[in-house]
């Protein structure tokens, strides 16, 4: 079995990959709200979010994979006060079958302007009804 690296175009950064297959599962990195290498929403945390989804979403079509084959969710909010923001947007999306989710406010991401990060694991056999953002 291989370990396949997933890279969408124009999201591959050095040393890392933006999201990894082994097995049945695909790993998706932390992701921010960058489109174009730019921080998109800057003091939206509801519209950051959404970038943030749309990151993941290309991670996982790259290994043909969907949103509706998450598993499991892991944010970082650099605020409780996004907290229903991140939460309202996630909702919507996983309205249907919602992954297991931890959220965590910390002091800090990578980028000052960066208010929502989420890493993500998807089930290559999950057959549930795939969102989209």
């Amino acid at each position: 079995m291989s370990i396949e690296r997933l890279n969408p175009s124009g999201m591959a950064f050095p040393g890392m990959s933006q999201g990894v297959g082994c097995g049945d599962f695909v790993l998706v990195s932390g992701q921010v709200a960058l489109k174009d290498r730019q921080i998109v929403c800057a003091g939206d945390p509801a519209g950051q979010t959404e970038q943030v989804f749309r990151n993941i979403e290309a991670v996982l079509a790259e290994a043909g994979l969907a949103l509706g084959h998450v598993v499991s969710l892991r944010s970082y909010l650099t605020s409780a006060d996004h907290y229903q923001a991140y939460a309202s947007v996630k909702n919507r999306i996983f309205a249907d079958n919602p992954p297991a989710a931890t959220a965590m406010v910390v002091t800090a991401l990578v980028l000052p302007e960066i208010m929502v990060e989420v890493e993500a694991v998807a089930w290559r056999h999950a057959l549930a009804k795939a969102p989209t953002v």
